[in-house]
Protein backbone atom coordinates (compact mmCIF):
# COMPACT_ATOMS: atom_id res chain seq x y z
CA UNK A 1 0.00 0.00 0.00
CA UNK A 2 1.40 3.38 -1.01
CA UNK A 3 0.61 6.14 1.43
CA UNK A 4 2.68 8.69 -0.50
CA UNK A 5 0.25 8.59 -3.44
CA UNK A 6 -2.67 9.40 -1.19
CA UNK A 7 -0.84 12.39 0.30
CA UNK A 8 -0.05 13.71 -3.17
CA UNK A 9 -3.68 13.48 -4.28
CA UNK A 10 -4.81 15.17 -1.10
CA UNK A 11 -2.39 18.05 -1.67
CA UNK A 12 -3.72 18.59 -5.19
CA UNK A 13 -7.30 18.92 -3.99
CA UNK A 14 -6.39 21.22 -1.11
CA UNK A 15 -4.67 23.73 -3.38
CA UNK A 16 -7.77 24.09 -5.55
CA UNK A 17 -10.08 24.52 -2.56
CA UNK A 18 -11.21 28.14 -2.20
CA UNK A 19 -12.23 29.46 1.14
CA UNK A 20 -15.80 30.79 0.82
CA UNK A 21 -15.26 33.59 3.32
CA UNK A 22 -12.33 34.94 1.29
CA UNK A 23 -14.23 34.66 -1.99
CA UNK A 24 -17.43 36.40 -0.84
CA UNK A 25 -15.81 39.45 0.67
CA UNK A 26 -17.42 41.52 3.40
CA UNK A 27 -21.13 41.10 4.02
CA UNK A 28 -23.10 44.01 2.67
CA UNK A 29 -26.62 42.66 3.16
CA UNK A 30 -28.50 42.42 6.40
CA UNK A 31 -31.67 40.47 7.09
CA UNK A 32 -34.80 42.55 7.59
CA UNK A 33 -38.25 41.72 8.86
CA UNK A 34 -41.23 43.79 7.77
CA UNK A 35 -44.65 43.25 9.25
CA UNK A 36 -47.58 44.25 7.08
CA UNK A 37 -50.26 46.65 8.26
CA UNK A 38 -52.67 43.74 8.50
CA UNK A 39 -50.23 41.91 10.76
CA UNK A 40 -49.86 44.97 12.98
CA UNK A 41 -53.63 45.41 13.23
CA UNK A 42 -54.02 41.70 13.97
CA UNK A 43 -51.50 41.94 16.81
CA UNK A 44 -53.33 44.97 18.26
CA UNK A 45 -56.67 43.14 18.09
CA UNK A 46 -55.14 40.06 19.66
CA UNK A 47 -53.71 42.14 22.52
CA UNK A 48 -57.09 43.83 23.07
CA UNK A 49 -58.88 40.49 23.27
CA UNK A 50 -56.24 39.09 25.63
CA UNK A 51 -56.60 42.07 27.97
CA UNK A 52 -60.42 41.87 28.05
CA UNK A 53 -61.98 39.89 30.91
CA UNK A 54 -63.43 36.47 30.12
CA UNK A 55 -66.72 37.21 31.90
CA UNK A 56 -68.56 40.50 31.49
CA UNK A 57 -69.60 41.18 35.07
CA UNK A 58 -71.80 44.12 34.04
CA UNK A 59 -73.99 41.69 32.07
CA UNK A 60 -73.90 38.65 34.32
CA UNK A 61 -74.31 40.35 37.73
CA UNK A 62 -77.98 41.34 37.27
CA UNK A 63 -78.86 37.88 35.97
CA UNK A 64 -77.10 36.21 38.92
CA UNK A 65 -78.99 38.48 41.32
CA UNK A 66 -82.35 37.62 39.72
CA UNK A 67 -81.56 33.89 39.88
CA UNK A 68 -80.63 34.16 43.59
CA UNK A 69 -83.80 36.13 44.33
CA UNK A 70 -85.92 33.62 42.44
CA UNK A 71 -87.25 36.27 40.06
CA UNK A 72 -85.47 35.05 36.94
CA UNK A 73 -87.84 33.33 34.56
CA UNK A 74 -87.54 31.93 31.08
CA UNK A 75 -90.43 32.06 28.63
CA UNK A 76 -90.65 28.56 27.17
CA UNK A 77 -92.05 29.72 23.82
CA UNK A 78 -89.32 32.31 23.30
CA UNK A 79 -86.68 29.75 24.23
CA UNK A 80 -88.15 27.18 21.83
CA UNK A 81 -88.32 29.72 18.99
CA UNK A 82 -84.68 30.73 19.45
CA UNK A 83 -83.64 27.10 19.66
CA UNK A 84 -85.45 26.25 16.43
CA UNK A 85 -84.00 29.28 14.61
CA UNK A 86 -80.48 28.19 15.57
CA UNK A 87 -81.31 24.67 14.40
CA UNK A 88 -82.49 26.05 11.04
CA UNK A 89 -79.21 28.01 10.68
CA UNK A 90 -77.21 24.81 11.05
CA UNK A 91 -79.21 22.91 8.49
Amino acid sequence: MRVEAYNQVQQIYQTKKVNKSQQAGPMTHADKVQISNFGKEFQQAKAAVASAPDIREDVTAPIKARIQNGTYGVDNMTFAEKLMSKFDEII
